[in-house]
């Protein structure tokens, strides 16, 4: 999903290279029939860029999500959600 959102970024020339943006990663995880099985997995990704892109990447994150093959694939079987924070630069 980084990947993704990094270039759609990169895409409308907001530089997300060399460390401009990163990410954590939190899963939630249940037991299920003695089994852990993971149920939600939240992506809270931080970018350092100028603050008059904040409109831009706000609409770059409300689509980014179904052009990735991650996403994509794993959507329907497990919660995934992501959230940015603009650090100005």
């Amino acid at each position: 999903m980084l990947g993704t959102f990094g270039g759609a970024l990169e895409a409308r020339q907001i530089d997300a290279s060399d460390g401009k943006l990163s990410a954590e990663v939190t899963g939630e995880v249940e037991e299920e029939d003695g089994v852990l099985v993971i149920r939600r997995i939240h992506v809270a990704m931080r970018l350092i860029a100028p603050e008059q892109t904040r409109d831009k990447v706000d609409r770059v994150h409300a689509i980014y999500a179904m052009k990735c093959p991650l996403y994509r694939t794993l959507h329907s079987a497990i919660g995934l959600a992501s959230s940015f924070e603009l650090l100005s630069s």
